[in-house]
């Protein structure tokens, strides 16, 4: 017999209160606070300008992040944007190129692109939700200099595949860890694979500071590239009024330092980090387990199912129009969840709401980086149904978060929810 869903007056499935999704803004406490008031204690807010005799939370949060990643150099920024935007630039992305950005991400992996004078060329992706290889090679070119992997909620992108096109046309490979930190890809760290990884801190994010950002690179010349633009004044050379040392090593840029402060938190928050990761992926794959053989539904397929950094559970439906019944009667079980494309309502992670892009919005008349004379290839246009692959996937997901906090009754609870939906409605 088929329960009477909550929607429809029955009775609440889950009743225990939801945690909202801040894994590491919700472990704030004793620690944090120790390592901020050192910070004041100390007067000590820039790392560049401090007392001397005192030692920068910035530069010891760099050295235990670089060895958390498996990665021998790391850069601490003001935001994932300026992480992006400061490696695009270091590794040589400028006017006239093209860099290839996944249709399913947060509008700032496009909007780096465009900031490092780039033009950015929109991929589909697969039912994995990440980028799909096979369409990278479709839309490659002679003026294709770089390409901006994404991690979408959680999961890692199909790595080997990635790499071995990018080495086939000579591309530069960024990769936008922000959304999967502490993931991995048949065991190696994710951002770890490309020229350079970029990471971020905002408050949603597995651990925060409110904001905050961080680069990672195994390549000497690009960290101080990376060092160049994120910090115009030259303050990180050992002389920074010496002449270059090498060509390339001096140019005009801007800065993205991160403050004490900010380096403080993250510090404290960064030893919190596998404990989040284990309790986020323990409390996936308890609800997975019971849902994984619901009728009607198929979980997300991953490229590497032990790499998920358990942030979130993602499930297509069969068709696109049952979503909103299904996440609202959800919902109304007690689980908050929702659909992730609705071509009405608009997400800053779907390409098909990214009107600064598709209609060419520029802050200046002159339209660069998409009338720039330097572009050499076919004229780059967009449309909201480029890629319409993208958009079935997307139409057809039902999404909920996974915080860290939930108990195991919190996700038998959420896992009996989602049965009792289905059977109802599907």
């Amino acid at each position: 017999m088929v329960e009477k869903l909550a929607l429809n007056g029955g009775p609440k499935t889950k009743t225990t209160a939801p945690f909202p999704m801040y894994p590491g803004g919700l472990e704030i406490g004793a620690e944090e606070r120790k390592e901020v008031l050192e910070v004041l204690d100390n007067q000590y807010l820039f790392r560049y300008y401090g007392p001397k005799g005192v030692a920068s939370k910035v530069a010891q949060l760099e050295k235990d992040f670089a060895k958390m990643m498996g990665s021998p150099y790391a850069l601490a920024v003001t935001n994932c944007t300026g992480a992006l935007i400061t490696s695009l630039i270091a590794c040589g992305v400028g006017p006239g190129h093209e860099v290839l950005v996944p249709g399913y991400t947060f509008f700032a992996s496009c909007a780096a692109i465009v900031a490092a004078k780039a033009i950015p060329v929109i991929v589909e992706v697969d039912e994995t939700l990440t980028m799909d290889p096979k369409d990278i090679e479709k839309k490659i070119n002679s003026s294709t200099k770089a390409i901006v992997v994404v991690h979408m909620r959680g999961v890692p992108c199909d790595m080997d595949s990635i790499m071995a096109i990018a080495k086939k046309h000579n591309l530069m490979v960024i990769e936008d860890v922000a959304q999967a930190l502490g993931g991995t890809y048949k065991g190696k760290m994710l951002g770890t694979f490309g020229d350079c990884g970029c990471y971020s801190f905002q408050y949603h994010k597995t651990i925060t500071a409110g904001e905050g950002g961080m680069i990672i690179t195994k390549d000497l010349r690009l960290l101080d590239r990376c060092k160049g633009y994120h910090d115009t004044a030259a303050c990180w050379r050992p002389d920074r009024f010496a002449e270059q040392r090498y060509e390339g090593e001096l140019f005009a840029g801007v800065n993205y330092r991160m403050s004490e402060l900010t380096g403080a938190v993250l510090l404290a928050q960064l030893r919190k980090l596998d404990s989040l990761l284990l309790r986020m992926r323990s409390n996936q794959r308890r609800i997975i387990d019971q849902i994984k053989d619901v009728k009607g539904l198929k979980v997300r397929p991953s490229y590497d199912e032990a790499g998920d950094t358990g942030i979130c559970i993602m499930f297509y439906l069969p068709k696109a129009d049952q979503v909103q019944q299904f996440a609202e009667a959800l919902s109304a079980e007690g689980v908050p969840c929702g659909g992730v494309f609705n071509s009405g309502l608009p997400d800053w992670h779907i390409y098909a709401h990214w009107k600064h892009i598709i209609e060419k919005k520029t802050p200046t008349p002159e339209g660069c980086p998409w009338t720039c004379p330097y572009h050499k290839g076919p004229e780059v246009n967009y449309s909201v149904d480029m890629n319409p692959h993208t958009l079935e996937y997307l139409s057809r997901v039902i999404h909920l978060d996974v915080p860290p906090q939930m108990s195991n009754e919190d996700c038998d609870l959420t896992a009996k929810a989602i049965k009792k939906v289905a059977a109802a409605l599907l």
